[in-house]
C-alpha cells in the first residue's frame, strides 16, 4: 500500500491511496465466497458455482462493489495512520480505480486538526456569582419535592385546566384523509408540556371526561413529513381520563417522608446546606465558561466544516440515544414536536462549535505548559469510572483499548488546563457599562 498527501486550504488534506493488485485479488475472493450461495447456473448446484465461470459469463464487476467496501474497511485505517496527520473527520471516499488484476486506487478527502494561536489565558476576568441561599431558594426546593411526591388522583368533578394529564384517544386528518402516525389511543398528554405541535394542548383547557371535539393545527413549514409540511389539520379528540396531583401537607410528616429528618425545620436546613453546594457548584461551572470563552474569543483557529459536520452528528446520535432509554424513537420524537433531522443539526451546529473551540483551546494550553498525566492519576480515574460504571476496575483496564486509554489522559489533561486557568482568574462584580468596557480593553 502506498500513500500520497495532498494538503489543501483550510486544514483539508486529500490522501490518495493505492492497494495492491494482489490484494484485490484476495478482496475479490472474499466477495465471491459471500455471494456465491445466491448465485446459479445451469449445470451447477446453488453455491458451487466456480468463480471463473461467474465472471465468464457476468464479468468481475460484479464482484467489484464487495470488494470495494471489503478494502475500503482494511485499508483506510492503516493508510491514516500512515499518512501522519492528525484526521478529525469521517473521510469523504472517491473511487479511481478498480479492475481485476490492477492495484485499486481510492481517495480520501479528510479534515486535519487546525493549529491554534492562544490568546490570554492566564489572569482572565470573570463575573463574580453570588450564591447565597435565600428563604425564597428554600421555599421553591421544598415546593418542588412536594410536587415530586403528589398523588395522583383522577379528576371527575372540573374541566381540564394547565398542568393536568388528560388521557386522550385522537386520530389526525389532512383534507380529510387519515395520515399515517397520527392516532392513538389512551395517550397520556401533559397540558403544557408543547410535546404535542402548535397549540394542540391549550384547545383541550376547559374540557371536561368524555368531550369529543376537533382539535385544530397547523403543521410546521420544515416539519419531517414532508407531505404534511405546512398543512393544516384537524384531530379528532376524546378525553377518557382528567389525571391531576394532590401534593401532601407540608408538615413534620412530610419531611419524615421525603428525608431522614423528624421536623420540618431540620430539613429545610439541610436543604439549605445542599442548594448551597448546588450554587458554589453551578458558580464554579459557569465561571469556567466564562473564563474558557473569552479565551476562545482571543484565540485564533480555522476549524474545517467536515469537523463542525462530525460534531453535529455525535450530538444528535447522543440525543438520539438518550431519547430512546425513554422508550422514545427519534421519528416519533420528530412527529411530536414537529422538528426534522435538518432543523436539528442547525440547532445543535452552535453547540458543536463551541465544543470543538473550547477542546482546541483547552489542548494548546495543556501542550503549551507541558501538562502530564501520571500513571498513578490514570489509576484513580479508572477507579472512579469503576464505581460510576458500577464495574469491577480490573476488568475496566484489561479491556480498555490503548486508544480509550489516551483518550482519558486526554481528558485529564483538559481538566487540568481548567483548573489552571481557575487557579489563576480574577473576579470582578458585574460591572456597570462603563467599567465592562474598561474591562474588555484590559482584555484586548
Amino acid at each position: 500500500m502506498s500513500v500520497q498527501v495532498e494538503n489543501r486550504e483550510k486544514n483539508m488534506a486529500k490522501l490518495t491511496i493505492e492497494v495492491s493488485a494482489e490484494k484485490v485479488e484476495e478482496a475479490l475472493q472474499q466477495a465471491y465466497n459471500k455471494q456465491k450461495n445466491s448465485i446459479s447456473l445451469p449445470g451447477f448446484r446453488k453455491g458451487k458455482v466456480p468463480r471463473n465461470m461467474v465472471e465468464k459469463m457476468y464479468g468481475p464487476e460484479m464482484f467489484y462493489e464487495e470488494a470495494v467496501n471489503v478494502m475500503l474497511q482494511k485499508e483506510y485505517g492503516p493508510a491514516a495512520k500512515e499518512s501522519g496527520l492528525d484526521i478529525v473527520s469521517n473521510p469523504e471516499i472517491d473511487i479511481v480505480q478498480i479492475e481485476k488484476g490492477k492495484p485499486f486506487i481510492f481517495t480520501a478527502l479528510i479534515a486535519v486538526r487546525p493549529e491554534v494561536t492562544l490568546g490570554k489565558y492566564m489572569g482572565v476576568t470573570v463575573t463574580k456569582i453570588d450564591t447565597t441561599v435565600t428563604e425564597e431558594d428554600i421555599d421553591a426546593e421544598v415546593e418542588r419535592q412536594r410536587n415530586n411526591n403528589a398523588r395522583s388522583i383522577t379528576i371527575e368533578d372540573r374541566p381540564v385546566a394547565d398542568g393536568d394529564t388528560a388521557v386522550i384517544d385522537f386520530e389526525g386528518f389532512v383534507d380529510g384523509e387519515a395520515f399515517e402516525g397520527g392516532k392513538g389511543e389512551n395517550y397520556p398528554l401533559v397540558i403544557g408540556s408543547h410535546s404535542f405541535i402548535d397549540n394542540f394542548e391549550e384547545q383541550l383547557i376547559g374540557k371536561n371526561v368524555g368531550d369529543e371535539l376537533d382539535v385544530n393545527v397547523t403543521f410546521p413549514e420544515e416539519y419531517q413529513a414532508e407531505e404534511l409540511a405546512g398543512k393544516p389539520a384537524v384531530f379528532k379528540v376524546k378525553i377518557n381520563e382528567i389525571k391531576g396531583k394532590e401534593l401532601p401537607e407540608l408538615d413534620d410528616e412530610f419531611a419524615q417522608d421525603v428525608s431522614e429528618f423528624e421536623t420540618l425545620a431540620e430539613y429545610r436546613e439541610d436543604l439549605k446546606e445542599k442548594i448551597q453546594k448546588q450554587k458554589e457548584d453551578s458558580a464554579k461551572r459557569e465561571k469556567e465558561r466564562e473564563a474558557i470563552r473569552k479565551i476562545v474569543d482571543k484565540s485564533k483557529m480555522d476549524i474545517p466544516a467536515p469537523m463542525v459536520e462530525m460534531q453535529v452528528n455525535n450530538i444528535v446520535n447522543d440525543f438520539a440515544n438518550r431519547i430512546a432509554q425513554q422508550g422514545l424513537s427519534m421519528e416519533q420524537y420528530m412527529q411530536f414536536s414537529g422538528a426534522t433531522i435538518d432543523s436539528l443539526k442547525e440547532q445543535v451546529r452552535p453547540e458543536a462549535v463551541e465544543q470543538i473551540q473550547n477542546s482546541l483551546v483547552l489542548e494548546e494550553i495543556a501542550k503549551v505548559e507541558n501538562i502530564e498525566v501520571t500513571d498513578e492519576e490514570l489509576d484513580k480515574e479508572f477507579e472512579r469510572m469503576a464505581v460510576a460504571y458500577r464495574t469491577d476496575v480490573e476488568n475496566l483496564r484489561q479491556y480498555a483499548s490503548d486508544n480509550e486509554k489516551q483518550a482519558v489522559k486526554n481528558d485529564l489533561a483538559i481538566q487540568k488546563a481548567v483548573d489552571l486557568i481557575m487557579e489563576n482568574i480574577k473576579e470582578r462584580a458585574k460591572p456597570r457599562k462603563k467599567v465592562k468596557e474598561e474591562t474588555d480593553k484590559e482584555e484586548k
